[in-house]
């Protein structure tokens, strides 16, 4: 009788890996409830992390705030996302790392959680292929997909990694 327990353990790990990978076991982020995941308390860098898509919002050298949704995953304490190097985003990033993160749907239009202010930092090549591999892991076959049609599109310093250390 126990080995027929362990062995379906074993089977569900299995699963539950495959599922990961392919992007369907995934928790999802609890916006209403403080702390996330089932009153365990996490950061503000989890708890965004955790997130399907975030609003970015970086700022122009007059102030005026520039709001972006994308895909972010954590990596080392920060969040980490991938842009085209020419896009108004990195440029703004450039020129002053200060940026507001917040919680969000596809579009961007539907916002829940605070608002957390950070500062972002453009990645090397390194760090950029870090960020790749953590954005595909995170949203599995989706994330794999994108990541593979970006090499297609051009060379790979075409687009740039990002790192947001959050304030606080």
């Amino acid at each position: 009788m126990r080995v027929i327990q362990q062995h379906e353990a074993l089977q569900m790990q299995a699963l539950k890996r495959f599922g990961r990978a392919c992007g369907v076991w995934r928790r999802k982020a609890q916006p209403n409830f403080p702390g996330g995941y089932g009153g365990v308390m996490t950061s503000e860098t989890d708890r965004l992390a955790a997130e399907r898509y975030v609003v970015l919002t970086t700022f122009r050298r007059d102030g005026r705030a520039v709001p972006t949704p994308i895909w972010v995953a954590g990596d080392g304490g920060e969040l980490v996302l991938w842009s085209e190097r020419k896009a108004g985003k990195v440029k703004r990033i450039r020129n002053g790392g200060r940026v507001e993160v917040q919680a969000c749907d596809l579009r961007g239009q539907k916002t829940h959680g605070a608002k957390v202010s950070g500062q972002a930092r453009l990645l090397d090549a390194g760090g950029t292929e870090r960020v790749r591999r953590a954005i595909a892991r995170k949203y599995g076959i989706v994330g794999r997909v994108t990541m593979f049609f970006s090499k297609l599109r051009g060379p790979a310093d075409r687009t740039v990694g990002i790192a947001v250390k959050l304030d606080g």
